[in-house]
């Protein structure tokens, strides 16, 4: 079975190159133009929209996790979350998922708590998406189907249900049920958090390609990075996203080359947004070491 994932792996792998591979040479001068236009001020902007997005991210994260047991905080909860998720990085889904767990475990949080956390806020980030793909609307008319599952999302976000959903994956899983059930305020909060990192999302997108509009680059980029996380086999849902972004930008009136260059750029300033903030959250644990060990001497 894991030869067979695998195989599967390199295939979807070399699928996504070769698609990026053929469209770069049918429209290499286009594309290498939009890489040109994109200002060094708009692309610093457009990374600082980033870094932002997922700062604000990881705090509906440790709202979550927050809610479910003894409080962790912002700083510990990050360099859990942040350094955690680099796990996306490698191919299936399961290893950042894994990887918050054990530096969660060894930060002294349980790895059922953390599992917990993390699968509740996915499910948070899922509805809060689709909220916005409604702003997608206006250049991508199929994202009406989306609209259908936002009231099932909406009532699987009360307290009961989620705990029994989860309850539920716990269960199947083996895993240590959950210390305690999630309130309506850490829920409203932590969506609140996921509503405000997509549009953070969205507005990098706008400030790389401003004349689609900043509402429907919060539906778009809400739509392409849900659709990355489901694509499981490819690490960060590499191709996936990309593909789903050069398609809402074709219907936009974009080029291939485009809206390719568009999104290959995106695709650089999240890896780069990803480790900087990791980085980040460990450089802060370990200031936050250093002073604690000063003030005790």
């Amino acid at each position: 079975m894991n030869r067979l994932l695998d195989a599967a792996r390199w295939v979807a792998l070399a699928v996504v190159a070769a698609f990026v591979v053929r469209v770069l040479v049918a429209d290499w001068a286009q594309f290498w133009h939009t890489l040109h236009s994109i200002a060094w001020p708009a692309a610093v902007l457009s990374l600082a929209a980033l870094v932002a997005s997922i700062a604000v991210s990881t705090y509906g994260w440790q709202v979550v996790v927050d809610g479910l047991g003894d409080r962790v905080g912002y700083r510990r909860g990050a360099r859990i979350c942040l350094v955690g998720q680099l796990g996306k990085y490698v191919p299936g889904s399961v290893w950042a998922y894994l990887l918050q767990m054990e530096l969660g475990r060894k930060a002294g949080v349980s790895r059922a708590r953390i599992f917990t956390g993390s699968l509740v806020q996915f499910g948070i980030g899922l509805v809060a998406a689709l909220l916005l793909s409604v702003f997608a609307l206006p250049v991508a008319g199929a994202a009406r189907w989306l609209l259908v599952l936002l009231p099932i999302g909406l009532v699987a976000l009360h307290p009961r249900v989620l705990s029994w959903g989860t309850g539920l994956v716990l269960r199947v899983l083996r895993r240590e049920p959950q210390p305690r059930p999630l309130r309506l305020p850490a829920i409203g909060r932590a969506f609140g958090a996921s509503v405000l990192g997509w549009s953070l999302q969205g507005l990098h997108l706008w400030l790389l390609a401003p004349s689609l509009g900043f509402p429907s680059c919060v539906g778009a980029m809400a739509i392409a990075m849900t659709a990355g996380t489901f694509a499981f086999l490819l690490p960060s849902g590499a191709g996936v996203r990309e593909a789903v972004l050069v398609a809402l930008l074709g219907t936009a009136g974009f080029t291939t080359g485009q809206a390719l260059a568009f999104a290959l750029v995106s695709r650089v300033m999240f890896t780069v947004a990803d480790v900087l903030t990791a980085l980040l959250a460990v450089a802060g644990q370990r200031t936050s070491s250093y002073t604690t060990a000063s003030a005790l001497r």
